[in-house]
């Protein structure tokens, strides 16, 4: 039986905000699409947690036996400063200001973001479309809610009509506004009086001479709204309705919002069963932003290129940290508490190599059934990484109670807690064993050198040495264990 079967999820569904079953539209397959990046600047860290968090849902899906079908996008068009209808395109900008082709901007930051995914160990998505792959897509649809009276041309630009749709539909079902207090945006800008009401969003916006970036259309050479790109590629790859759609929090509104409006009106069916939104993270207390500098991008994490961190940190110890914190919570970066995680994370890795060398017993005096279903219950709820991670834990106490023959597990049991073990902290959380076998075999040295003098301490009746060494070792987290055969240590 496929373990989905026997698995119950339960996901935060923020249209509902409350936990609801996960029920797939179709039995043992998920569609899932989450907003990509806008490429024309490095990947930033926030960045990577949410993709990371939805890295992690991706994983365990797989791992209980589904058929997934996971979509991330690539902005790479359509997408104007400050969110907005008006002004200019971020990636147009950027190749202005370095005297590029815009092509070229989007090539070299697709590129950093593939690099820098990669480093932290996220899976690639089974399909990554590119907005600009998708004009045709896109201005189709735009046909098609203009013909259904919800949208107008104006100017050479499309105009989603807000108001009209709100009398049947309800605009703010997800972010939970009413549409007297949908104006996301009250500056007065150029083009803000072409729309009807301020609370429409642009579908296709006329390309003013200098702008780069444009496509031909029945209304004007231009390039569509950002929110456009969304529906067109998600209802694309998925259908017209579809399990799971991610990203931000900061996406709820207005992106999400007029991704939900746009594909009801038209496809006549709310696109999405479940929104998951993913949340900010944070530096030393604040928020990240470059203006302050109060800022680290992920390479800088590895390299120890910067300001903030006492030392570089490997990837996967950046991604331990980030999922000790469930995803939907806000979560605090600093050097202390990653230098907290590096020591936790090393503790798993020393466990998992312990764990290669026990042997089974006759009999099992730990009920591994119990301590694996932990595991998935943590998963089932949400996605909780942290409570999984903490049942790992448990697993690390199992592992020392073995090792000094406190416990013991049959050969069946013990192969059940193995996989087990090495199937979360892998396949499931997405680690990586990052001990180098030359850093491995130092330390080894240095702590039996130590050994060495501690015996020869306790042979002189050095007491205060002997115990001084010991002490300051198990401070460190190397735990000396006195027995008929010598000192043995572990991590």
């Amino acid at each position: 039986m496929e373990l989905y079967k026997q698995q119950k999820i339960k996901i935060y569904n923020s249209l509902s905000n409350q936990k609801e079953d996960f029920i797939p539209l179709i039995e043992g397959y998920v569609g899932m699409y989450v907003c990509g990046p806008t490429v024309y600047s490095n990947v930033h860290l926030g960045n990577v947690r949410t993709f990371m968090s939805f890295d992690l849902v991706y994983r365990y899906f797989k791992h209980l036996g589904y058929k997934v079908r996971y979509v991330r996008n690539i902005t790479d068009a359509g997408h104007l400063e400050n969110d907005a209808d008006v002004g200019e395109d971020r990636i147009a900008k950027k190749a202005r200001l370095e005297e590029i082709e815009p092509m070229e901007v989007v090539q070299q930051y697709t590129v950093d973001f593939h690099n820098v995914l990669r480093k932290f160990n996220l899976l690639p998505p089974n399909i990554e479309p590119t907005a600009t792959g998708h004009i045709i897509e896109q201005i189709e649809i735009i046909k098609n809610i203009i013909d259904k009276g919800l949208a107008y041309e104006v100017n050479g630009s499309v105009y989603f009509d807000v108001l009209k749709y709100n009398e049947k539909e309800h605009y703010g079902i997800l972010s939970g506004r009413n549409i007297e207090d949908a104006i996301h945006n009250t500056r007065t800008l150029d083009g803000q009086s072409e729309k009807r009401n301020p609370q429409d969003f642009a579908l296709w916006k006329k390309a003013q001479p200098e702008h780069i970036m444009r496509w031909p259309s029945p209304w004007s050479d231009g390039f569509p709204g950002w929110h456009l790109e969304c529906t067109a590629m998600s209802t694309k790859y998925l259908g017209e309705e579809f399990d799971i759609h991610g990203g931000g929090m900061d996406l709820k509104f207005p992106h999400h919002e007029c991704e939900i409006a746009q594909a009801k009106a038209h496809n006549n069916v709310s696109p999405v069963k479940y929104w998951m939104h993913g949340n900010m993270l944070i530096l030393n207390g604040k928020k990240m932003a470059k203006s302050t500098g109060n800022f680290i991008l992920p390479e800088e994490i590895i390299t120890g290129d910067n300001d903030i961190l006492s030392k570089p940190f490997p990837a996967t110890i950046a991604r331990f940290f980030m999922l000790q914190a469930h995803y939907r919570s806000i979560l605090d970066f600093s050097n202390d508490a990653l230098e907290a995680s590096e020591k936790g994370y090393y503790r798993l890795m020393n466990a998992i190599n312990q764990l290669k060398s026990i042997e089974p017993s006759k009999a099992s005096t730990v009920d591994v059934g119990l301590w694996r279903q932990g595991c998935y219950d943590a998963m089932n709820d949400d996605f909780n990484s942290p409570i999984l991670i903490a049942q790992l834990f448990e697993g690390v106490k199992i592992i020392n109670a073995l090792v000094d023959k406190k416990e013991t597990l049959s050969s069946k049991d013990l192969e059940t807690f193995k996989n087990t073990f090495n199937v979360f902290i892998f396949d499931v959380l997405g680690l990586e064993n990052v001990t180098s076998v030359d850093n491995s075999e130092v330390l080894n040295n240095v702590v039996e050198l130590l050994i060495k003098m501690r015996n020869e301490a306790r042979v002189n009746k050095n007491w205060a040495l002997s115990d001084q060494i010991r002490d300051e070792l198990s401070a460190m987290g190397v735990h000396l264990k006195d027995g008929k055969e010598g000192t043995t240590f572990t991590l």
